[in-house]
């Protein structure tokens, strides 16, 4: 692999995501070169869709260009499974982890398909449907990134994508404000209504109030989850386990922050300082350390349940039987 290309997902981690940042640093050195590369092409995908790279999604045609843009992001995903030469840099390091961690092609192009959801404006009615593209977005994120550290047990991975949802819901309460000034709403139509709030004046200061409560919802709603992700931990090794759960904890952080400052949670951007990170990264070690004897409890059934591939599908009806 070019030490240039790991270089660039090195400095797109850095740039794009300190909390995620912070807990890659715990990795073993191999399996933080995987993430952080995987988490660059990530990224790179995320800023086309938006426009920050290229610019389209201010121009007047923005859901045609986006249409294209994904188009041709699906077509290099495609190539680089072929095994293709990538001259993009975020797409030759993910050429690389995909291959060297034999991640399935489904997965990236469900990731894909989860930004589909944004150029379309695909409307939330229920939360089941805020989890759908939760799942698209960040749960198969987790489930790839459960596939670099080794554990490629469905169950496993179910957890992995537990976190990914809870990751999720937690960004969604945090940046409510800023993602409705795209022309963005991730939260349930049904709650809006509810609360008496009108989509098109989501961001407006006299619905601040009610706005706090949804965001303070949608903090409750990702707390199974983030529950059920700590059953996944004792199935990793135990560097990889010190790591996500640094970032279970900082991102869990975020969310109670959020709810914390209620109407005034959108003053400024919700983030962690150093010393809370010192503290969650202690935490993270011991929650890691008490996952090598503990048993998880099963995964309650009634959370969201990620697409399952025809042979998972099959595993499962037969582990039910």
């Amino acid at each position: 692999m070019n030490q240039a290309v790991v270089d660039h997902a090195a400095q797109t981690i850095q740039a794009g995501s300190k909390s995620f940042a912070t807990a890659a640093r715990l990795f073993d050195p191999d399996t933080r070169r995987s993430a952080v590369m995987l988490y660059a092409w990530c990224r790179h995908c995320d800023d086309v869709i938006d426009g920050q790279t290229l610019g389209f999604a201010s121009s007047p045609g923005a859901q045609q260009n986006g249409e294209r843009r994904l188009d041709e992001l699906r077509e290099l995903t495609r190539r680089a499974y072929a095994g293709e030469p990538m001259a993009e840099p975020a797409f030759a390091a993910f050429q690389d982890v995909v291959q060297r961690h034999a991640i399935p092609e489904r997965y990236p192009l469900e990731h894909l398909e989860g930004f589909a959801m944004d150029v379309r404006g695909t409307r939330y009615e229920t939360l089941d449907d805020t989890l759908r593209y939760c799942y698209g977005v960040a749960g198969v994120v987790g489930i790839m990134m459960a596939r670099i550290m080794g554990a490629d047990e469905e169950a496993t991975l179910d957890r992995a994508c537990d976190l990914g949802l809870a990751f999720q819901l937690t960004n969604i309460a945090r940046d409510i404000v800023e993602d409705a000034a795209m022309g963005r709403c991730y939260l349930p139509a049904q709650w809006l209504r509810e609360a008496g709030i009108p989509e098109h004046s989501l961001a407006a200061a006299e619905y601040r109030p009610a706005l706090a409560h949804l965001a303070a919802r949608l903090v409750e709603s990702a707390e199974p989850y983030y529950r059920s992700a700590r059953g996944g931990l004792g199935a990793l090794p135990l560097r990889s386990a010190w790591a996500i759960a640094t970032a279970h904890g900082v991102y869990r952080q975020i969310g109670m922050k959020v709810k914390a400052r209620g109407p005034h949670a959108w003053d400024g951007r919700v983030s962690t300082g150093k010393g809370e990170k010192l503290r969650l990264l202690a935490r993270g070690a011991a929650m890691a350390l008490s996952s090598r004897r503990e048993t998880p409890a099963p995964r309650p059934p009634t959370l969201w349940q990620r697409p399952l591939s025809p042979a998972a599908r099959h595993g499962a009806r037969a582990a039910g039987a």
